[in-house]
């Protein structure tokens, strides 16, 4: 079963949920989801999982540990937030599952699904809230 912090990614069905990118690093995605701008220094991910705001999106600074959403690097350029462990919450069984840019070379994530910026633009104008991501093993 998946764990915060256990680096899997869940294996099922997920939902979209709703859709982030970074404003000045690539145009606003093309999506039947509304696109959200990150901001620096305020956009973030709680992943404290005793924390009311678990897996949930957070205003940074913020009292408990959250991940900005505003990385250095360019895996957040868009993220797509996905029904994991969202819906029906329960603590400690993962949070911050998304879709987004993937690392050159494709290493493991530490839970999410990540594809190639490429990719992510022609998955995004096929992405709304009735599509599902399927993760099998």
């Amino acid at each position: 079963m998946k764990r915060e912090g256990d680096g899997a990614t869940p294996v099922g069905h997920m939902a979209i949920l709703e859709m982030w990118y970074r404003r000045g690093r690539l145009p606003r995605p093309k999506s039947p989801l509304v696109p959200r701008p990150v901001q620096a220094g305020r956009d973030g991910w709680c992943d404290a999982p005793r924390h009311p705001a678990y897996n949930r999106h957070v205003a940074l600074p913020f009292p408990a540990s959250a991940e900005s959403l505003a990385r250095e690097d360019r895996l957040y350029d868009v993220i797509v937030v996905l029904d994991w462990n969202y819906r029906t919450r329960v603590r400690g069984r993962g949070s911050a599952i998304f879709l987004h840019v993937a690392k050159p070379g494709y290493p493991p994530t530490e839970g999410c699904v990540a594809v190639s910026p490429a990719d992510m633009r022609r998955l995004a104008p096929y992405l709304s809230r009735r599509s599902r991501i399927a993760v099998i093993r």
